[in-house]
């Protein structure tokens, strides 16, 4: 008889899990008291309870966050509202709170308080809703224009009271300064490991990362010969665009090792094209050189929610960190 290996559960069925045991859970809860300011026009609409956990991880590991977020359907019955008029959106599970650009629970929250059908808005904490002052406050004026309430285990407000905007108003600017404060930690902990030395980025083609956590050239000798012959030709032909012309006619693959996915680390061959010679050109560390700093993001060129949008290149001297000779390298520093 052959045994089968326990599989990890996926985010998507902790989810479902937890959205369909949300009423019977006995996790434990924050109090939510009733309010006066809970009226029959509010609960003659729906009461909406957002779910929203910020990345994969945190919807697999941090489960008892989870739980106590679907169990807000209890509260929201202990508030007035049948439970056939309780609706839990969460689409937004393993996604950001920094932007609500992606995020389609958010819209669909927006579409339905526009649409005059929410009577209020539960959720575990402010930042579930968002990160940004720019985002909480659209969805507070909306919420006042069209009388819905907001609540979480706090208290109850009513955004159209000024007292009540006044304190959402200091939960949108925590939420946003907390996570400012955690990116600069993270940033500057990058930054004292780059001082360091210690490379911390994915190899680029032509590296690989030893057990160590060190960088070393790859193992295959054919993949160095292409590296290699990448800048001999750029010698003799003088530009990326004849070297690419090179490459093709003459049917030479380059070697990558993917970061990602089930063949991550496995050397493939790929054709090569000219954004992948641009960054190798001006990549140091084909000189051996470690740096930090070099292609620092332009908030004018961010597109919202693509983290990865906005890179600009500096002058060396501006780059914040530099060492020369740190790393195995295919040229020198001069070439």
């Amino acid at each position: 008889m052959s045994h089968i290996e326990p599989q990890e559960p996926s985010a998507r069925s902790i989810i479902e899990a937890h959205h369909d045991q949300a009423i019977d859970s006995s996790v434990s809860r924050p109090p939510l008291s009733r309010s006066a300011k809970v009226q029959a026009q509010h609960l003659r609409r729906l009461a909406i309870v957002y779910v929203r956990q910020s990345s994969p991880q945190q919807v697999l590991h941090h489960r008892e966050s989870t739980a106590l977020q679907y169990d807000l359907r209890r509260y929201a019955v202990e508030l007035g509202w049948p439970l056939e008029r309780v609706l839990v959106i969460d689409d937004d599970q393993a996604t950001t709170g920094q932007t609500a650009v992606h995020r389609s629970g958010d819209h669909r929250i927006l579409a339905e308080v526009d649409l005059d059908h929410v009577g209020i808005i539960l959720g575990i904490e402010m930042s579930r809703l968002a990160r940004s002052c720019r985002d909480w406050y659209h969805l507070m004026e909306k919420c006042a224009i069209f009388d819905t309430l907001l609540a979480d285990p706090d208290g109850i407000y009513d955004p159209s009271n000024y007292n009540d905007r006044l304190l959402l108003g200091m939960k949108a600017t925590m939420s946003e300064a907390e996570l400012h404060i955690l990116r600069a930690r993270m940033y500057q902990g990058r930054l004292n490991k780059a001082r360091r030395g210690e490379v911390y980025y994915h190899p680029p083609i032509g590296y690989v990362r030893t057990p160590a956590g060190e960088f070393a050239l790859d193992p295959d000798p054919r993949v160095q010969d292409t590296i290699r012959l990448l800048f001999d030709k750029l010698d003799e032909l003088g530009t990326i665009t004849a070297v690419l012309r090179y490459l093709v006619r003459n049917g030479i693959a380059l070697g990558v090792r993917p970061h990602f996915g089930p063949n991550r680390g496995q050397l493939e061959w790929h054709r090569p094209c000219r954004p992948t010679l641009q960054n190798l050109y001006h990549n140091p560390i084909y000189a051996g050189a470690d740096v930090h700093g070099r292609r620092p993001v332009d908030p004018r060129r961010k597109i919202p929610g693509r983290p990865a949008t906005g890179r600009t290149t500096v002058a060396l001297l501006q780059w914040e960190v530099l060492i020369k000779d740190h790393l195995p390298a295919y040229i020198t520093w001069g070439r």
